[in-house]
């Protein structure tokens, strides 16, 4: 799940760099876990995506899964949010509500699912295929993974905020998609939303430049997800108060993995959500 506006909180982390947390390798370990429960679940909600399944069903997948993980739901009860996972069909982008909507061939659907396990939280988040779809929409699913791949390949120690987003937008640009500004990644720990936010562009207001913003350091924790549309970056809030979609109503697809920053290469703590 993507963050807006606001800051969470990391109770007994030992210390902040920049204002974010810096996690011990024993908090790591413990998102490492929870990062692995988020993979397993989201593997198999993605087997039994097709045709015809309501995307309520996807729900209470999710909610038998995490029971007999031992862990519990990031998202539900977040603000009021109502379900354990966001379910985002077509041109929503994020926060889809699952419900009585059935997926129909050709569609492409986004499952964004967190988990809390023994204190820490884990966030991811993938767009697949409904049966078959048009070569528009495959290409929009591997450019936004890629974009994904490509950003955690930048966020490097050393490296800046702002060159994740320079490397998320320059990938999308490159291919013909636009990437949504208004809605970011975020730091992730004891909290589902924790500093800093990060953008996926890097035009202000809503983005960062290359070679500005924090100084990523070994220890931190966040959780970067691309969203990339067909269309314009724009976008409008449902009647539902939650489901974010394109205004333009072309297609939109996200990608998010939790990492924890290293000296050399990020450990990605949700590997395995897609192959």
């Amino acid at each position: 799940m993507e963050k807006h506006t606001g800051t969470g909180r990391g109770d007994r982390i030992p210390y902040r760099h920049d204002g974010i947390y810096i996690k011990s390798e024993d908090e790591i370990a413990a998102m490492r876990r929870a990062g692995r429960i988020v993979a397993g679940i989201i593997r198999k909600l993605c087997a039994h995506v097709a045709p015809g399944i309501r995307t309520r069903e996807l729900d209470v997948i999710a909610v038998k899964e995490l029971k007999e993980a031992g862990a519990v739901s990031s998202f539900k009860g977040y603000h009021g949010y109502p379900a354990t996972i966001c379910v985002s069909v077509n041109d929503e982008v994020v926060h889809g509500i699952p419900g009585e909507r059935i997926l129909r061939e050709g569609d492409i659907v986004t499952i964004d699912f967190g988990a809390i396990y023994d204190g820490f939280h884990g966030d991811a988040a993938v767009t697949v295929p409904v049966g078959r779809v048009n070569d528009l929409a495959l290409r929009l699913i591997e450019a936004t993974r890629g974009a994904l791949e490509t950003a955690i390949a930048t966020a490097r120690a050393g490296a800046r905020l702002g060159d994740i987003a320079a490397a998320i937008e320059s990938y999308a640009h490159a291919r013909g998609f636009s990437v949504i500004r208004e809605y970011t990644g975020h730091g992730i720990g004891r909290q589902m939303h924790e500093d800093p936010q990060i953008p996926n562009c890097t035009e202000p207001p809503y983005g960062l430049k290359p070679g500005t913003g924090p100084l990523l350091k070994k220890g931190m924790t966040l959780a970067i997800e691309p969203m990339l549309t067909t269309g314009g970056w724009r976008t409008r809030v449902g009647a539902d108060n939650w489901t974010v979609s394109t205004l333009d109503g072309s297609l939109a697809a996200h990608f998010e993995h939790t990492i924890a920053i290293d000296d050399t290469m990020p450990e990605v703590l949700t590997e395995g959500t897609y192959a």
